[in-house]
């Protein structure tokens, strides 16, 4: 059997964009005998998503990226003609103070966040962990009665995310950036829930207005995935630059 060939067929069947044979076959397990084709696909789709897009090997050239003119503000409104994979490289909630923020990240680097009614323990090491549910601090949550030191309340956190607005900076396979800002609200889009590295598919007709990418659901297509370490540096480089801002902002005011 091919396997290269098969993976990338399911691959595809799943909606990613289709990875070179070649880099298929580094990313493939190396034992003997190979496991069965769903895990394989599996496998190779985990390490794809956690994969650099400007890699030059991940696909057969030429790679679908960004018109020339993407960033160009002068030009008011262009559509996308194709598909375009990204990859996330920062995210900003426009619609939180600085000192919120502050309090969001600090709750991602200590691996916790909150999700609907639940406080979820994020894995920090291996990338095939599962979530582990804080069922205790569930119960708080619903009963209402969150004790010093959880997260935010659940109802607090959600009517929040309902009514935030994000900007991304977007990276195509070429290193093109773009900024991306919600038109309509993406449930996934959200600092804790979207990661950095992450990637997307920018569907055909997506529209780039004044250099900067409308998304909505319609033309946006979030995959999952994440750059471990372009995650850790962007928290821990962006919760410093937020905590300088604040403390800059209190001293003006005193």
């Amino acid at each position: 059997m091919d396997w290269p060939a098969q993976i990338r067929s399911g691959l595809q069947s799943q909606g990613l964009p289709p990875p070179a044979i070649a880099w298929i076959q580094t990313a493939m397990p190396n034992r003997t005998p190979l496991p069965p084709l769903p895990a394989l696909i599996a496998t190779v789709k985990t390490r794809f998503l956690a994969a650099d897009l400007t890699n030059p090997a991940l696909f057969d050239s030429p790679s679908p990226a960004f018109p020339p003119n993407a960033s160009n503000p002068e030009i008011k409104e262009v559509k996308l003609t194709w598909d375009i994979p990204v990859q996330v490289l920062d995210i900003e909630n426009l619609s939180k103070s600085k000192w919120e923020q502050v309090e969001e990240l600090e709750a991602i680097a200590r691996g916790e966040q909150t999700r609907g009614r639940e406080v979820i323990r994020l894995p920090t090491g291996n990338e095939e962990d599962e979530f582990a549910v804080d069922s205790q601090a569930t119960q708080s949550a619903v009963n209402g009665n969150e004790r010093p030191g959880r997260a935010p309340s659940a109802n607090a956190t959600n009517a929040t995310t309902k009514s935030s607005t994000h900007r991304l900076v977007l990276q195509d396979c070429k290193g093109q950036k773009v900024y991306g800002l919600e038109l309509k609200r993406i449930d996934r889009i959200g600092i804790g829930s979207l990661s950095i590295g992450e990637k997307i598919i920018l569907k055909r007709g997506a529209i780039l207005a004044r250099g900067t990418l409308l998304l909505d659901p319609m033309t946006c297509t979030i995959l999952g995935g994440k750059v471990e370490a372009w995650q850790k540096d962007w928290v821990e480089g962006r919760l410093a630059r937020l905590r300088e801002a604040v403390g800059a902002e209190n001293r003006n005011v005193r």
